[in-house]
């Protein structure tokens, strides 16, 4: 983690200060020097400095007393004390004002380092141990094993970029499972012992994305009352996952490029930059080659965001996974209400969800399974417990029953209900997607659908 800290050297005696200032720089720290306790407060009410290495005895502010002043300012900065006059009554009030550590000087700078790295350590856990409590990065328990040629393919392509620390491009529709494949990439990677942030792009107001990426110093801006260390500081070491990166705005693709190719982030409001070690997984719906036709999204980081691309296909495309994933799904709810007993699905239900189209994928599924499990009466799921809207679209696929007797014009008409139906629903409700699909204007939609309920 040596290579994220951002340390102060606080100390009145230049020489010490500034030998060790340079042993620090080579060792890969970025360093800064402060000559006094006001000096130093200064500089830490910017909120970017992660360790400080402050002398007790200076004249004006002691150390403790700028410690002191520090938490009293909210400054989480962490302290490393030093003195020349060592006895426990000091490294006791040292440590009641708050600091991590005490090293007795003349410093012996293998020491110093070594003191820097536990105390790294210390923050990094307490980092992940916050960020584990806001998401669940997922075990095997939570993968299904899908028998389609085409997920065994993706299996294969998953188990060959994984091990690498090149970016990652993930395709595919909405609710097709982008966000499982990248957590596997990082789970099977050489960075699975640390951080997997996922962030959805398209989720953040566009004025706070940069403060969200790169982060920002205190006071940066109205409101930025805490630095804070943004999205790819948190994910030092680890897998930073962008979902929806099509959603970016143009100046902020500009920012990202050079994050990946230069591998620092300037926080809002700060002169300097900080290095960080991430690895970029990216994801999209969109047709991000067409964006960049369109100029919506940068050639440039287009290039460098798609060195390895994993294509997901939708779910209509591998009828063959159906079955498990309503195995699966139907599974996982069970296990989450064990008093209630195992639920399961009769023949009829489980047929007509083989026969519906699934528009929105394997999360419409997780979500359809979990209402039946809901709704359900018996010990098992019966078609009353389906959505209606996937009861009609799956029976439309079969060819319209219309009486024998009925004139040819009544089958037309038969057949164009059903189909004016079934696409809407394919469309997720998008009466305008809905006639381009149908290759007719949204005004004509519309009338048949008036005609229809004549």
């Amino acid at each position: 983690m040596s290579a994220l800290s951002q340390l102060l050297v606080i100390d009145d005696e230049p020489v010490i200060r500034q030998v060790l200032a340079a042993y620090l720089n080579d060792a890969g720290y970025a360093v800064e020097q402060a000559g006094n306790g006001a000096e130093a407060l200064a500089r830490l009410a910017q909120g970017d400095i992660d360790i400080a290495i402050c002398d007790i005895k200076m004249p004006d502010i002691t150390g403790i007393e700028t410690l002191r002043r520090a938490r009293a300012q909210n400054i989480d900065t962490a302290f490393i004390m030093m003195t020349a006059f060592a006895s426990v009554n000091t490294a006791i009030e040292a440590m009641k004002a708050g600091a991590y550590d005490f090293i007795i000087k003349p410093l012996r700078e293998d020491d110093v380092i070594h003191r820097i790295m536990q105390l790294e350590r210390t923050l990094a856990l307490k980092d992940e141990n916050r960020l584990l409590r806001g998401m669940v990065l997922g075990d095997q328990k939570n993968i299904c094993v899908c028998p389609s040629a085409a997920m065994k393919e993706l299996e294969r392509l998953v188990s060959k970029v994984a091990p690498t620390d090149n970016t990652v491009l993930i395709t595919g529709e909405s609710g097709t499972g982008k966000g499982v494949i990248a957590r596997m990439i990082h789970r099977t990677s050489p960075r699975s012992g640390e951080p997997f942030l996922p962030v959805n792009c398209g989720a953040i107001p566009e004025s706070l994305l940069e403060s969200e990426f790169f982060g920002h110093v205190k006071g940066a801006f109205t409101g930025a009352a805490k630095a804070k260390k943004g999205l790819f500081a948190e994910a030092h070491g680890g897998t930073l996952f962008m979902d929806e990166i099509g959603e970016l705005p143009l100046h902020l693709q500009v920012k990202l490029l050079n994050a990946i190719d230069e591998k620092k982030v300037r926080p809002v409001g700060s002169e300097r930059e900080r290095p960080v070690d991430v690895r970029l997984v990216v994801a999209t719906n969109r047709d991000l080659a067409a964006m960049v036709a369109r100029r919506e999204f940068r050639e440039d980081l287009f290039f460098r965001v798609n060195v390895l691309n994993i294509h997901i296909p939708p779910l209509r495309e591998r009828p063959e996974d159906i079955p498990p994933l309503i195995r699966f799904f139907l599974r996982r709810e069970n296990e989450k209400m064990p008093a209630a007993g195992e639920l399961g699905m009769d023949a009829d239900s489980e047929e007509l969800l083989q026969a519906y189209g699934w528009p929105g994928n394997v999360r419409e599924m997780e979500n359809v399974i979990s209402r039946a499990v809901t709704l359900a009466e018996g010990g098992r799921i019966t078609i009353s417990d389906l959505p209606a809207g996937i009861t009609r679209i799956a029976a439309s696929t079969a060819r319209p029953a219309v009486e024998a007797s009925g004139s040819f014009r009544d089958q037309v008409r038969a057949f164009e209900i059903n189909l004016i139906h079934k696409v809407i629903d394919e469309m997720g409700g998008d009466r305008r997607q809905a006639a381009g699909r149908l290759g007719i204007g949204l005004s004509t939609l519309y009338r048949k659908l008036e005609e229809m309920e004549k």
